[in-house]
């Protein structure tokens, strides 16, 4: 197993402090690393926007607030952080976000297509082993961070509303048979939030059984690279 997948990685150090939180820093770095219009770069860019509209706050604490790791929210931002700051470096990120390189510059996938496969990445892989990160960090329960996986889908929603919004072609460029439209309407962020509340709980219960735990990680992580692959087929 990767040391991305065991833990979120410590942002990057050496610059100037700022007034943002380190989550806004960190995908403001990232945004100025990756070319706009490729690969995670859109999904980068999005994410960023909501943040910085709907949660400009979040992660302000600091990773060793006790406050602030209650913020589902913050744990899951790290998670997407760590795996595209691996990118970056030349690593290997976790499978759930491999299918976004390689396709990065494929001229038939479209931004929406690589908007909607970080989400996935994000929600079916992310969002699962942040709810156990929290737990951890809490010594709490999963039941315990309904209201948190709750406000988390909230921006999530968000995310998912300014994604359609902004890369989600106009009727007049969209035709009722194009098959974007056919790939976008397959999958909802809302039964993937389902199945990530799913597979929390159940790696939560599995804790005491470590490889059995590393198996379902994969399991997960494998999954949703899966689904992510699939949004990224090509649709001219």
């Amino acid at each position: 197993m990767t040391q991305i997948e065991q833990s979120a990685v410590p942002a990057p150090g050496g610059g100037p402090p700022t007034g943002d939180s380190p989550v806004i820093e960190r995908m403001r770095q990232l945004r100025s690393r990756w070319p706009s219009g490729e690969g995670v770069a859109v999904f980068n860019t999005a994410y960023l926007e909501v943040v910085e509209r709907v949660a400009p706050d979040l992660g302000r604490g600091g990773s060793d607030d006790r406050e602030a790791a209650a913020l589902l929210g913050v744990r899951c931002a790290e998670r997407y952080l760590s795996a595209a700051e691996t990118a970056t470096a030349g690593g290997r990120p976790p499978e759930c976000w491999r299918p976004l390189l390689p396709c990065r510059r494929h001229p038939g996938v479209r931004p929406l297509q690589f908007a909607l496969s970080g989400l996935q990445a994000h929600a079916g892989h992310d969002l699962v082993l942040a709810v156990v990160d929290t737990c951890r960090t809490l010594d709490c329960e999963p039941p315990d961070l309904e209201g948190e996986f709750e406000r988390v889908g909230e921006l999530l929603a968000s995310l998912e509303e300014r994604i359609h919004d902004e890369l989600m072609p106009g009727p007049e460029l969209l035709e009722i048979a194009d098959p974007l439209t056919h790939l976008v309407s397959s999958w909802s962020l809302e039964r993937a939030r389902e199945a990530a509340w799913s597979a929390a709980r159940t790696l939560w219960r599995l804790r005491e059984f470590p490889s059995l735990a590393a198996e379902f990680r994969q399991r997960t992580d494998a999954g949703a690279g899966l689904v992510g692959r699939l949004l990224l087929t090509p649709c001219r």
